[in-house]
């Protein structure tokens, strides 16, 4: 395996050879004070190929904050549009963020890489360019998370960080962070050149991206309709495995919406502490637009914006019919990662009002989502036996007895044996989730230049399915401070 340095990594910009349209060309501003590496993730630098010992040079620094430039990148701040809380904003694009340029791998594979908290842009608004450590903490520490979880998302190399004074509610230092993905393109870059009317361009980003991502599709009658079919199988097993964790996104724009079906644009998340269907994880959406169980029907809405974007493209009922396909395999995707949340192998007709009304139980109990599930896998289905410390998260035991009964005859019904079913299950059901009040305290102490708490994170949420010695206190559930932590965009 080839293992590059930072001279010979190999970079290029397709999305550079793009007419001027698609983006503004402009290098980083740099830090005042001189960067350092706060986190590096050595998983995300073998996909490039790059050794792990060049994480810990001054030059990864240099180039990683924005100081300097490797050969063949072409540094560009990306265009789009996109549908903010249900209202269509013309002009958007990377108000805070640079695509420096396109690594590639020994197999051919290609990473871009993207410099978030670059600096200001012509896309910047009333914006000031820069992220603060607070926010590339969670974003860095989340995409680690998703990764460990087997969710689709994008890759974080580094985070990179500055005593640069940054102002937000307050005074805070700056960082910047480099995203991995094979592509950041959006919904929302589609829209910008729909509601434009620049039809020529719509066309070209379409054949770009099928290009790059979906070459299969390249000489195939209807290719438009058959790519919008594929973004939307993509993006309906995405939100069902955000369903099945309890993880909310919190800003469900079409412009934090990846044409390749990954999660995105890291902001008010959260993975849900007391299951609450309703949970609303961002303190600005006032209206619960993105509230946890509204995920799956705005997931359908934001492909609706996008199928009206690709309208010049393909005939409208091509793209109806890709459409209608949503909602049945996202119920597909959804039943089938909850039946093996729960352990079950076979499907039968029950298995929806036996999940559904595990999850009333869990509501109206105020019971931890990630804690209870895993604790399910010790449910032993002997006759008598009344899996005393499971029914403890309950407060109406009686309905959870009644309960208990139903599954204990559907795990029979299937023949299933417990040690093999408890083995299949915690494979799925997760020990350890990212909770906001874990992303606090290393977030606190960060702030504070110690960064061991980020390090014990990451090396956590790589493999979150696992008893890990010594970790026992983040599988428990938050501290009262560490409950419903107010989060928003600038989180």
């Amino acid at each position: 395996m080839i293992q590059r340095t930072l001279e010979t990594l190999s970079f290029d910009n397709t999305y550079a050879r793009l007419p001027q349209a698609f983006y503004a060309r402009l290098n980083p501003t740099p830090f005042s004070a001189p960067p350092y590496v706060v986190h590096a993730n050595p998983v995300a630098a073998g996909l490039v190929d790059l050794d792990p010992e060049q994480l810990t040079r001054p030059e990864f620094a240099e180039l990683f904050g924005g100081n300097a430039l490797a050969p063949g990148m072409e540094p560009l701040a990306m265009l789009y549009s996109g549908h903010q809380f249900g209202v269509y904003v013309p002009q958007l694009g990377d108000g805070r963020a640079i695509l420096l340029g396109e690594a590639t791998n020994e197999r051919g594979e290609r990473w871009d890489l993207h410099l978030k908290g670059a600096g200001m842009t012509p896309f910047s608004r009333d914006g000031d360019g820069r992220a603060v450590l607070r926010s590339t903490i969670r974003e860095y520490l989340c995409c680690a998370a998703m990764q460990g979880l087997g969710i689709a998302t994008t890759q974080a190399l580094c985070l990179v960080g500055s005593d640069d004074k940054v102002y937000r509610e307050q005074v805070e230092t700056g960082a910047m962070l480099v995203r991995m993905a094979p592509s950041h393109v959006r919904f929302g870059t589609f829209e910008v050149f729909y509601y434009r009317k620049q039809h020529e361009h719509l066309r070209t980003l379409a054949d770009y991206v099928i290009d790059q991502h979906f070459p299969h599709l390249r000489d195939v009658s209807e290719k438009y309709a058959k790519f919008f079919t594929e973004v939307v199988e993509r993006t309906a097993r995405l939100i069902a495995q955000w369903q099945a964790v309890g993880w909310a996104h919190g800003v469900l724009n079409t412009d934090n919406m990846s044409i390749l079906g990954l999660t995105m644009d890291y902001g008010p998340y959260g993975f849900m502490d007391d299951y609450d269907a309703g949970f609303i994880c961002n303190h600005s959406d006032h209206n619960g637009r993105y509230a946890f169980n509204q995920q799956p029907y705005i997931g359908l809405w934001n492909l609706s914006c996008l199928a009206q974007a690709l309208l010049p493209l393909s005939e409208k009922e091509a793209l109806k019919a890709g459409l209608e396909g949503y909602q049945s395999l996202f119920d597909q995707e959804y039943q089938t990662r909850m039946r093996a949340k729960f352990g079950l192998v076979e499907r039968q007709t029950e298995d929806d009002e036996l999940i559904r009304d595990f999850l009333g139980l869990l509501q109206g109990s105020h019971a931890d989502y990630t804690i209870v599930f895993r604790e399910l896998s010790t449910f032993s289905s002997a006759e008598g036996t009344v899996n005393e410390t499971l029914r403890e998260h309950f407060l109406n035991r009686d309905r959870f007895d009644e309960w208990a009964l139903r599954y204990r005859d559907r795990l029979r019904s299937e023949q299933s044996h417990d040690d093999e079913r408890r083995d299949r299950m915690n494979r799925v059901n997760p020990k350890y989730v990212l909770r906001n009040y874990l992303a606090q305290v290393a977030i606190e102490k960060a702030q504070n230049k110690d960064f061991s708490e980020i390090d014990r994170l990451f090396t956590l949420l790589q493999d979150p399915f696992k008893d890990q010695l010594g970790m026992e206190a983040y599988a428990l559930p938050p501290p009262n401070w560490g409950k419903h932590l107010a989060v928003s965009c600038s989180s």
